[in-house]
């Protein structure tokens, strides 16, 4: 009998790509558990189609969402996916014969992401990485963060796959830019949350440095200059991190100032 996998997804809103997604993990899929932020449109509609566990939840952490989706899977092997990512064919089969080889020790998978911007696929500029998202669930834990959770193996080795989840991140200029809005602020809140202060050159030269380091020092230039919009739009994300960091704290940079008393 093989090992039973359970899917994990987070969604809001997510009607757009979520029924690609679930097409391309229905036939190895056990069970997908999604945790839904109380979407206005079509997404748990498209969900229960698929005969998804569709638990609704306000949100207040995406760490927090997923360890509450955690708690609801019963397969002994959990992937992570999300609603705008499309397992390839290649690493379907390889996820398939892998949780159903008894003999395999390996704890987890590392597996790699071809992202696309406006659906051309890229290669350079930090968008070519891997990430912890097939563990056996007895064996992993999640740390909560407003925008990216962490994935850590407790116990056992950790393993590589060769076939890629399709990440359609960045789909519109508009997407992009709502999505990266959003992003910067809540990365201000968790670098407020740790006593971080904003300044001058944070807000100004940061943004900055972010364009140069993606475009030109990870060679994003060598996907094509159509890809500018993407590098300028990590760099809006920064200034909008520490811009709104600056209006959080009382002064840029700088200590609070205490009021004299006259």
């Amino acid at each position: 009998m093989s090992a039973k996998l359970s899917v994990l997804m987070i969604t809001k809103n997510a009607a757009e790509t979520l029924e690609k997604s679930l097409a391309s993990i229905k036939k190895i899929s056990d069970e997908i558990i999604i945790v839904d932020s109380k979407s206005t449109d079509r997404t748990v509609e498209i969900a229960k189609n698929y005969l998804a566990k569709v638990y609704v939840k306000e949100f207040s952490d995406i760490g927090k969402q997923r360890l509450f989706g955690f708690s609801k899977a019963t397969g002994k092997w959990i992937l992570i996916l999300d609603a705008d990512e499309i397992v390839s064919e290649k690493l379907m089969k390889e996820i398939k014969s892998k949780i159903e080889n008894k003999r395999i020790k390996i704890a987890g998978y590392f597996i790699s992401y071809q992202n696309f911007f406006l659906n051309i696929p890229l290669q350079y500029g930090g968008e070519n990485y891997r990430m912890l998202r097939l563990f056996r669930r007895k064996y992993a834990t999640i740390s909560p963060s407003l925008i990216h959770e962490h994935f850590k193996l407790t116990k056992g080795k950790a393993g590589r796959l060769n076939g890629k989840i399709f990440h359609h991140s960045y789909r519109s200029i508009s997407q992009m830019i709502i999505k990266f809005t959003d992003y910067g602020i809540r990365t201000a809140k968790e670098k407020y949350a740790r006593k971080e202060r904003s300044s001058f050159k944070k807000v100004f030269l940061y943004p900055a440095h972010m364009f140069w380091a993606r475009f030109i020092e990870d060679k994003g230039y060598e996907d094509g200059l159509f890809r500018i919009p993407l590098d300028l739009g990590f760099a809006y994300m920064e200034f909008i991190t520490y811009f709104t960091l600056a209006i959080m704290s009382p002064a840029l940079g700088g200590p609070r100032r205490k009021k004299i008393k006259k």
